[in-house]
């Protein structure tokens, strides 16, 4: 029998184990469960980790796999979101790590973003291939959620911004500085790889997604000489780990088991058919084969 799960953490860069320490009660499982779910967009990044926390069952899962096997371009967003929705996830906490458009957001600091500006492409960012289906997308992420996160954060005494605006980008480069500045003179607040298309395709499922950005660095052009490196971005959110954690796990136990407006509603009565799904990864296994050489 599939276990089942009411939230989920998807999470980011050096995040790759959040419940392997998680306190179970009395009557829970005696570990955490790892659980493979099969979907019509092929495999999730990695095994889903499923666990107590603060009473509620959480789903884990690493976006990039827990050996960053997947660059951001790469990651099954499809398959991951289908298969926390298979698990029965309606909310789901996504810590990612971001660079920062403003220099008072250095290294270290927390935003709990409430705008985004999509600027990837060539990624897959609906489940719908058929039909119209065009779901509100005025406000990216729960406002629940976001208040559950800020609370939990100043109380923690973290600093942690209310709002900003997460610009995503294709990666897996870093941006040239002068991107840096278009993208901070357009409104962005931050700068991330990941964040799209995983925030809509949670929309479509009418699962409640709320982003936990950690600056790790200040992007390429917004002072100074010096160019973001991967060795920086890695040490920066090593070094504020358990900070995330403590927020993550807080937070699990603070948000509301009601959902309310809008995300329950997006979709009214709708749900991907499996049928498309699997129609799209047939595409998707055929699109595979020619960018490793295949006809």
């Amino acid at each position: 029998m599939t276990p089942s799960a009411e939230l989920a953490v998807i999470g980011g860069s050096g995040l790759y184990a959040l419940l392997e320490q998680a306190d179970t009660p009395p009557g829970g499982p005696a570990r955490p469960i790892d659980q493979s779910i099969d979907t019509p967009y092929g495999p999730t990044s990695d095994p889903i980790t499923i666990a107590d926390v603060a009473g509620r069952r959480v789903a884990f899962l690493p976006r990039h796999g827990r050996d960053h096997r997947h660059p951001p371009h790469r990651i099954p967003y499809r398959a991951n979101l289908w298969a926390l929705r298979e698990l029965g996830v309606t909310q789901v906490l996504a810590p990612c790590a971001v660079g920062g458009l403003r220099p008072d957001l250095g290294a270290g600091s927390f935003v709990v973003p409430d705008q985004l500006i999509d600027r990837t492409y060539g990624r897959t960012q609906t489940f719908f291939d058929t039909g119209a289906v065009h779901v509100s997308f005025a406000d990216p992420y729960c406002p629940t959620g976001r208040a559950a996160v800020l609370a939990t954060g100043r109380a923690q005494g973290l600093p942690i911004t209310d709002g900003g605006t997460m610009v995503v980008i294709e990666g897996p480069r870093f941006s040239t500085r002068a991107e840096s500045r278009w993208y901070a003179v357009a409104g962005g607040t931050l700068v991330n790889m990941t964040g799209h298309p995983e925030a809509v395709l949670a929309r479509e499922l009418a699962i409640c997604y709320t982003a936990i950005a950690l600056v790790t660095d200040l992007d390429a052009g917004v002072e100074g000489d010096h160019g973001v490196t991967q060795e920086e971005v890695f040490r920066a959110f090593a070094e504020n780990t358990e900070r995330m954690r403590e927020l993550l796990l807080a937070t699990v136990a603070a948000l509301p088991t009601e959902r309310t407006r809008p995300c329950p509603d997006t979709v009214p009565a709708l749900a991907p058919p499996p049928a498309a799904g699997s129609e799209s990864r047939e595409r998707s296994d055929r699109a595979e084969g020619r960018l490793q050489g295949g006809r």
